[in-house]
C-alpha cells in the first residue's frame, strides 16, 4: 500500500555527484509534497530537502543548499534528489517521504501516514 523504494546510493569521494531516486506507489505518492531525509550514524533523521506546490517550489536545509537538487516526475510517481559536490559529512542513510505542510509552528513535516522506505546509503570519502 504505502510503498517507497529508494535507490542510487553509493560511494564517492568528495567533489563527486550521485543522483537518487525513488518509486512510490499510487498510496505514497503526494503531489503536493514530497521529501528526502537522511540519517549518519548516531544522529537524528533531518529533512534534506522538499519539493511542493505541485513541484513549482523547492526549499533545502541550509547544507545542501547550492549543491542538492530536488525534482519529481508525477507521470512517474518518482522522486528525484541530484547531490553535487558531494562532502564527507554528507555521508548518511538517504530516505524519501510524502510531507506534510502547515505543520506545527507553521513548518513542513514528514507525513506519518506514509511508512518510510528502507533508505539507500550514501557514503563520500575524503
Amino acid at each position: 500500500q504505502g510503498q517507497l523504494v529508494e535507490s542510487g546510493g553509493g560511494s564517492v569521494q568528495a567533489g563527486g555527484s550521485l543522483r537518487l531516486s525513488c518509486a512510490a506507489s499510487s498510496y505514497a505518492y503526494n503531489t503536493n509534497c514530497m521529501a528526502w531525509f537522511r540519517q549518519a550514524p548516531g544522529k537524528l533523521r533531518e529533512g534534506v530537502a522538499h519539493i511542493y506546490n505541485g513541484g513549482r517550489s523547492t526549499d533545502y536545509v541550509d547544507s545542501v543548499q547550492g549543491r542538492f537538487s530536488i525534482s519529481q516526475d508525477n507521470a512517474k510517481k518518482t522522486l528525484y534528489l541530484q547531490m553535487n559536490a558531494l562532502k564527507p559529512e554528507d555521508t548518511a542513510m538517504y530516505y524519501c517521504a510524502a510531507c506534510l505542510l502547515d505543520c506545527s509552528g507553521g513548518s513542513w513535516c514528514y507525513d506519518p501516514r506514509v511508512p518510510w522506505g528502507q533508505g539507500t546509503q550514501v557514503t563520500v570519502s575524503s
